[in-house]
């Protein structure tokens, strides 16, 4: 295996595969040490003087409607990471929003679907020598690509604000941009980045840290409130709010309980159960169509691929890239008219996207029992009832 594709297998599943394997070598006693499952606590409302500064240090560097790139390595970019800040500005209107690869061609993304970017990072600078005033950085398989790492340098030093989305953080420290910083992760990568970047400081209790023109978010749903956070900052309250109507989400802020989001002995022993049952694994198709909502697809596509038990394969009738409704170009991975009806996902015919989490998390719970949902709820840090086992109501907040 090359170095490229042993850095990705070992990426998979947020590296809890490799926990597994850990777990069985150590046998009851590791387990043992694991805490139990925690329940989550209703943190405290931000207060609005921090709330202020946020969006003050979030405001456009540069043009009053800015140029904002979303950039991904073209081997493995986190799905929800890429595409739902994407799906949210495009809605907004608020500037202009460029999905970006290092390199030409398809970006695939993990742990679901395949996208053909609107540029490389070189056509991007040919188009905006001044750069861009927002580049967002997802999750990537890796942090020390020298392509986006210089690339990211690059446009900090003309002056842009990096927001590190989910693990991307990861990617924003390895260019330097976070040291000496206030900042966060995904709960799974935060060890990992505080080791390699000691003089990182990690904020608890917020999904969403900014500390002069640098921001970072929790894991990978906080970029829907990230994005309504940047939204605001552009373009007013009233504007944010508008679109989070719109994608059904009554409220949003920065709070968080970090301290429900940790490795816990049920995360475990369901991570290590659903790996070695791997005879009873699925491939869920999901049908592309034109007009399809990015922001419901990812977030669907996403949690379906996260249960150890299924995986899930974008397919169309035809080759060739489908546009999404909000004008990003989607790869079917593979192409067929059909697809058993019993391991098709549907996505939801509810307007708002939102909802969509939920809907596939219940369908996860149902199918596969509320273990597993519980898994995936953890792995996406979702606030919310879904990490626990015996409700069913949860929030984006």
């Amino acid at each position: 295996m090359n170095r490229p594709n042993r850095r990705r297998a070992t990426w998979i599943g947020l590296g809890i595969a490799g926990m597994v394997v850990i777990a069985l070598a150590a046998g009851a006693a590791w387990l043992l040490s694991l805490p139990p499952a925690t329940t989550p606590a209703a943190p405290p409302a931000i207060a609005e003087s921090e709330r202020a500064a946020t969006l003050s240090a979030l405001k456009p560097p540069k043009r009053p409607r800015p140029v904002i790139a979303i950039v991904g390595i073209n081997d493995a970019t986190e799905t929800t990471d890429y595409l739902m800040p994407y799906g949210i500005l495009r809605r907004a209107d608020i500037g202009e929003v460029a999905a970006l690869a290092t390199q030409p061609g398809p970006v695939k993304l993990y742990p679901a679907l395949r996208v053909e970017p609107d540029a490389t990072i070189a056509q991007f600078d040919a188009q905006h020598p001044q750069g861009a005033d927002y580049v967002l950085v997802p999750a990537m398989s890796r942090d020390d690509d020298p392509t986006v790492l210089q690339w990211i340098r690059g446009q900090a030093a003309k002056g842009a604000t990096v927001i590190g989305i989910c693990a991307g953080a990861k990617v924003v420290a390895a260019a330097g941009l976070l040291d000496g910083k206030r900042a966060t992760t995904h709960w799974y990568y935060l060890n990992d980045l505080l080791e390699k970047h000691p003089t990182v400081r990690h904020v608890p209790d917020r999904r969403i840290v900014v500390d002069g023109r640098v921001a970072t978010t929790t894991g990978i749903s906080a970029s829907m409130p990230m994005t309504l956070t940047l939204i605001e900052a552009v373009a007013g309250r009233d504007r944010a709010e508008a679109v989070a109507r719109d994608l059904g989400l009554p409220h949003w802020d920065a709070r968080h309980d970090s301290d429900a989001f940790t490795f816990t002995r049920p995360f475990a022993l369901t991570a290590m159960g659903n790996t070695m049952a791997f005879w009873n694994r699925e491939r869920l198709g999901i049908a592309l169509r034109p007009g399809v909502d990015e922001v419901s697809l990812a977030l669907v596509a996403d949690a379906w691929s996260r249960t150890y038990r299924s995986q899930a394969i974008s397919f169309a009738a035809q080759p060739g890239p489908i546009q999404t409704r909000n004008g990003i170009r989607l790869l079917p991975e593979q192409v067929g008219k059909d697809w058993d009806g019993e391991r098709t996902i549907a996505l939801t015919a509810e307007p708002h996207p939102a909802k969509a989490l939920d809907a596939a998390l219940n369908g996860i719970g149902q199918r596969y029992g509320t273990r597993t949902e519980a898994l995936v709820a953890m792995q996406l840090e979702y606030p919310g009832e879904h990490g626990r086992t015996e409700t069913r109501t949860t929030s984006m907040q």
